[in-house]
C-alpha cells in the first residue's frame, strides 16, 4: 500500500513539473535585440526591479522619463511626472484595489483577501506611486534589486505601455485616489484585472517585454522568480549596497 502510493507520488509530482517546465516555455518571450541591450558605445537608461518579498514594483527614472512623456504626449505620465517633480526616481507598482490598500506589510495578508483578489473575477486594479528623493538602493535597504539598462527605443515603449495602465481622468491625466501606503506617494485609477493570471510582477514582465527585454510569464508569478528570470535571461545585475 506503502509502495502503490509513493509511486501514485512520484507519478504525480512528475506529470506537475512536466506541465510546469511546458508553461514556463510556452510563457517565454524572447525580447527584442533592437531594443534590448542598448547598442555598444550608445547610454542606457537604469532602471531597477524591488522585490519587497510578496509583490514587486519597478523603480525609473523621473527626468528622462519627464522629458519624454511630455514630448510623445503621453498624458498620464506626464502628469505624474509633474506632480513628483521634486524626486529623482519614482517606483510604481500595480495590483488588486483591495489588497494593495489593506495589505501595506505581509504581516497583514489574510487568507479572505488574497483568494478573493486571486480568484474573484473583474477585481479593480489600482498603481501605487512613490517619489525617492534617495537612490533606489538607500531607499529599500532591505530589499532585493536587479539593476537593467534600456536603450531610449526600449524605454520609450515602456513608458507608452505603462501611461496606458492608467485609468483616464479629468482631460486625459492620472485619476488620483488618495495617498499611498509609504513615503511621499499616492494610488492612481488603473486598467486591467488583477487575478491569479495577471499579478503585479506579471505587469512588471509586461512592461520590460515592450522594452525588449526578454521575460517569462509563468516563472514571473512570483518576485523571486520574476528576479531570477531576469537575472538568468536578461542579463540583469543584482543591485549592489556599494553602489
Amino acid at each position: 500500500m506503502i509502495r502503490r502510493w509513493a509511486r501514485w507520488l512520484g507519478s504525480t509530482l512528475a506529470i506537475v513539473l512536466v506541465v510546469l517546465i511546458a508553461a514556463a516555455l510556452i510563457t517565454a518571450r524572447s525580447g527584442d535585440r533592437n531594443l534590448y541591450p542598448p547598442p555598444p558605445g550608445l547610454p542606457g537608461i537604469e532602471v531597477f526591479v524591488v522585490s519587497h518579498g510578496y509583490h514587486a514594483g519597478i523603480v525609473l527614472p523621473r527626468a528622462p522619463m519627464g522629458d519624454i512623456v511630455g514630448a510623445e504626449g503621453l498624458g498620464a505620465l506626464d502628469a505624474v511626472a509633474t506632480r513628483f517633480a521634486a524626486f529623482r526616481w519614482l517606483e510604481i507598482g500595480w495590483g488588486d484595489e483591495g489588497f494593495y490598500t489593506s495589505v501595506p506589510t505581509i504581516a497583514s495578508l489574510t487568507l479572505p483577501v488574497a483568494l478573493r483578489a486571486l480568484f474573484l473575477p473583474g477585481n479593480p486594479s489600482v498603481l501605487h506611486v512613490v517619489g525617492l528623493a534617495d537612490h533606489p538602493l538607500a531607499a529599500f535597504p532591505n530589499a532585493e534589486l536587479v539593476r537593467l539598462e534600456l536603450s531610449a527605443s526600449g524605454f520609450l515603449k515602456l513608458l507608452t505601455k505603462l501611461n496606458a495602465s492608467f485609468a483616464p481622468g479629468p482631460r486625459g491625466s492620472a485619476n488620483e485616489l488618495g495617498p499611498g501606503l509609504y513615503g511621499p506617494s499616492l494610488f492612481y485609477r488603473a486598467n486591467g484585472a488583477f487575478h491569479l493570471f495577471n499579478v503585479c510582477n506579471h505587469w512588471i514582465a509586461d512592461l520590460l517585454d515592450a522594452a525588449g527585454v526578454p521575460t517569462t510569464r509563468l516563472v514571473a508569478t512570483l518576485p523571486p522568480g520574476l528576479l531570477l528570470d531576469l537575472r538568468w535571461r536578461a542579463g540583469a545585475v543584482p543591485a549592489s549596497r556599494g553602489h
